[in-house]
């Protein structure tokens, strides 16, 4: 599945963009993913996540 964390599982969701006159129209909210090298078991792997899983130091860049 593109555009879903894949430590946290965070995607992409959807609703209404509401203005002042209450009109709805439907819009994105898409999360803000990295492509990340990393190693896990002596192997390396490339990995979408977030940047609040980057930020938290669940998975540490491989140099």
């Amino acid at each position: 599945m593109s555009r879903t964390c894949d430590i946290c599982g965070k995607h992409t969701v959807t609703g209404n963009s509401v203005s002042h006159a209450k009109n709805h129209t439907r819009r994105v909210w898409k999360p803000n993913l990295v492509k990340v090298k990393t190693e896990i078991e002596g192997t390396t792997l490339t990995l979408k996540i977030c940047a609040r899983c980057l930020k938290s130091g669940i998975i540490t860049k491989k140099v």
